[in-house]
């Protein structure tokens, strides 16, 4: 029907996808050919999570194209978040008119090798460009960004763009935007980006680029209102002058990670127009000047992650009468509780981050801020219960109070934060039960961290349809019960450990159908009875299985394991973690989550604590010290993404399947404490990343494979197989001619060390695991060893 509309000359459909239109763009739009402006674009933030993009609307490239040559007379063109998928059309050269155009989100690709197609410099009255993660892979700076010589806005983010900053940027002397944040941009900020007397807003965030900074060079351009050059390479010159007088109008300015030496910098109490001021990550020492409280504009404030110092008052920062984010975090501050406000003015405080602050008293000053949002009080030692009038909070969709020594129990009053989207309150003296409403009431809930506390009873059993849970970690608690099928409404769910607790379960095979989980870790319970499914269960995108320390019991099968097919990609972009950026519903701000949790590696249990930018390859099955039986199924090869498996401590019978030469990423192998027989496979030798290899305790016989990696492992790796020879049990293979049994120790000297292996193992190792028997066996004295050995036989 909108075709009918001929003569149109304006329309506007932004952020109508958010509420009524998806799919494809209809072709009739094409009638409209005279069209002066079109807008499709979706609405976003300031700050969007790249990952929390929809494109609901499609735009596929042959309606784009005809699009382009039949309005040859537009002059704005706003697609942003419109899924094209294609690249450019040459034909939008055509559109000589164009002063705006949008195709930031688009997921376009270039004409070769994604990069950016050199016809849009003919667009000379381009007065607005946005490529801003369009999907381009740009390169160095394009020449043909000279020709747009009316440019007074310009988004390059997230273009892949390399190489450093022309000096030629100058010539685009009606620049007012610049936006290169989120590229590989390197080298140092070319001088003549000073000489801008037009640019206001310049970001230059997350890069690569280097060398001394003199800011005061930027405290001269005559507009500039917004500086952005966090998370970058550079360090900034020790300036000793004053800028008084060419002080520019300076409202934001973000210098995260930018290498900041000695005390705060004096001349930023000159800038009395500031609004945002972020200084965190550097090493910035001393204490906080007085001086910087009259800055009376400052509405965002973040000191985090410095050495600064020195004893003061929380009820100080109640002079910044505009203050609506505070972030103190991790210093060394010792932050007194103060009396509150006295004159009934507050200021604005959403977001308080007062981690690591000394605190033994929750700050006064907070208990009436009634438009708090983000509140974190980590690494504290309260040693009280979470005060009442926190759970009055209603507008609070964020609370991390970890490691603070809380006691208590988590109030039923947390049901009152119906806005909560994170709640970690880990590692502290917790005792009580879950609240249900947890689970029963809640759809903002994303992130639900409880581990290392006391809590009793079960997990909240009621889970609402279209629950936003990503994250449940409940590790290290007292926790019984089964766990609840009404998990599986939670279709958002990544991450579930309920590790070290008392639950009583079979295994949850239900949990296969949920699209997004990735992490499963069950170990330490009371989980019993075969690992199978009744019936079809996929895992779509499993990346970590630990099920070890229960009683599962009966045979590993083939069918089971091919459920997890989500670990036989070789695909690595498949199995990275997401960087979880928790944005907050109608705010600005964000906050980074990480996976963390413990399982057995080369032998030793080990924390991962930031599993996503450090350890996002990580794909691992450990079902250790249950009472599996059978045959190791040779499909476990197919898992060609493994990087860890554990199979220890169980019942298998038979071969090594020489399908583990497939397993081409494995670092860490353990097959220790079954019963298998035969031979070690030879193929083994395949396994070029192999660090960690353990068949200790078997029934193997024959020769221990010979090459570079395997000469690597120590004969612990190998004890306990009689039949086993080769240089690392010190024992030499007999040829297949001679009459010596090859399951026999060819020396007195031998037999006997291994006799005293063997004990070490025993009296050590078997309560705490056989690599720290290993281990503290080795440490023991002659003498200390013969004492154990006659406490045993008494």
């Amino acid at each position: 029907m909108i075709g009918n509309f001929s003569q149109l000359r304006y329309l506007n459909l932004s952020q109508a996808s958010e509420t009524t239109f998806s799919g494809e763009i209809p072709r009739e739009i094409l009638r409209l050919s005279n069209l002066l402006s079109l807008d499709l674009s979706s609405y976003t933030l300031s700050y969007p999570p790249d990952d929390a993009i929809i494109n609901q609307l499609q735009l596929s490239i042959s309606t784009l194209r005809s699009l382009v040559q039949n309005t040859i007379m537009l002059e704005e063109l706003h697609l942003g978040c419109v899924n094209i998928s294609s690249s450019v059309p040459d034909a939008l050269t055509n559109l000589t008119y164009l002063q705006n155009l949008n195709l930031s989100h688009c997921e376009l690709y270039g004409n070769f090798h994604g990069s950016i197609p050199s016809s849009l410099g003919n667009l000379n009255q381009l007065v607005y460009l946005d490529l801003g993660s369009s999907g381009f892979t740009i390169g160095t700076f394009p020449l043909f960004f000279m020709n747009l010589t009316k440019l007074s806005y310009l988004s390059l983010e997230r273009c892949n763009l390399t190489g450093e900053i022309p000096s030629w940027i100058m010539n685009l002397t009606s620049l007012n935007h610049l936006h290169l944040k989120r590229n590989s941009l390197h080298g140092e900020i070319p001088r003549s980006l000073f000489g801008m007397d037009n640019l206001s807003y310049l970001s230059l965030g997350f890069n690569l680029l280097q060398g001394k900074l003199e800011l005061g060079l930027f405290l001269r351009m005559r507009s500039l209102s917004f500086l952005y050059l966090s998370y970058n390479k550079l360090s900034l010159l020790d300036e000793k002058g004053s800028f008084n007088a060419t002080l520019p109008q300076l409202k934001v300015l973000y210098m995260e990670q930018c290498n900041l030496t000695g005390a705060i910098p004096p001349w930023i109490m000159n800038l009395t127009g500031l609004q945002w001021l972020g200084l965190q990550e550097n090493h910035l020492r001393g204490e906080i000047p007085r001086s910087l409280f009259t800055l009376e504009n400052l509405e965002r404030l973040s000191l985090s992650g410095n050495s600064l110092e020195g004893k003061f008052e929380s009820d100080m920062f109640l002079k910044f009468k505009k203050l609506n984010y505070l972030s103190l975090s991790n210093n060394k501050l010792s932050l007194l509780p103060g009396k509150g406000a006295s004159n009934g003015t507050l200021p604005p405080l959403e977001v308080v981050a007062l981690d690591s602050c000394n605190l033994v008293e929750f700050p006064s000053f907070l208990q009436d801020s009634d438009q708090l949002s983000f509140l974190s009080l980590s690494n504290n030692v309260f040693e009280s219960a979470v005060p009442n009038w926190i759970w009055g909070k209603r507008s609070l969709q964020c609370l991390s109070i970890e490691e603070s020594s809380l006691t208590g129990e988590i109030s039923p009053l947390i049901c009152n934060l119906k806005s909560l989207v994170l709640l970690e309150l880990a590692y502290n003296n917790l005792s009580g039960t879950i609240p249900s409403c947890l689970g029963s009431s809640s759809q903002s809930l994303q992130i639900m961290k409880l581990q290392g506390n006391k809590l009793v009873g079960h997990l909240p059993q009621t889970y609402v349809m279209g629950s936003a849970l990503k994250m449940i970690d409940v590790t290290d608690n007292n926790l019984q019960g089964q766990l609840p099928r009404e998990l599986v409404n939670c279709r958002r769910l990544e991450f579930l450990d309920v590790s070290y607790n008392k639950i009583n379960d079979s295994f949850p095979y239900w949990l296969g159908s949920l699209p997004e989980l990735k992490v499963i870790a069950l170990r330490f319970n009371e989980f019993h009875g075969d690992i199978n499914c009744p019936s079809m269960c996929t895992f779509p995108k499993l990346h970590i299985l630990d099920l070890s320390h229960n009683k599962f019991s009966g045979n590993l099968t083939p069918v089971m394991v091919k459920n997890w097919n989500s670990m036989t990609t070789s695909n690595t972009s498949k199995l990275q973690y997401e960087d979880w950026e928790i944005y907050f519903p109608g705010k600005t701000w964000f906050t980074h989550v990480y996976y963390s949790f413990a399982i057995s590696n080369k032998g030793v249990v080990t924390e991962y604590k930031q599993i996503q930018p450090t350890f996002y390859f990580m794909v691992a099955i450990d079902i250790s010290s249950n009472r599996i039986s059978g045959e190791i199924p040779s499909v476990l090869g197919d898992l060609k993404s493994l990087v860890l498996l554990n199979l220890s401590n169980n019942l298998f019978i038979g071969d090594i399947p020489s399908s583990f030469r497939k397993l081409s990423n494995l670092e860490a192998l353990d097959l220790s404490l079954n019963s298998l027989s035969g031979k070690i496979p030879q193929e083994l030798v395949e396994l070029t990343f192999l660090e960690f290899f353990n068949v200790s305790f078997n029934n193997l016989s024959g020769p221990i494979p010979e090459n570079k990696q395997f000469s690597t492992f120590e004969g612990n790796c190998f004890a306990g197989n009689q039949g086993l020879c080769g240089i690392q049990l010190k024992k030499k293979c007999e040829d297949r001619g001679s009459s010596s049994p090859t399951g026999l120790l060819d020396s007195d000297h031998d037999s006997e060390s291994f006799i005293e292996f063997d004990w070490k193992i025993i009296l050590i190792g078997y309560g705490g695991g056989v690599v720290a028997g290993v281990a503290l066996g080795y440490a023991f004295s002659s003498d200390m060893l013969a004492l154990l050995k006659k406490i045993f036989f008494k």
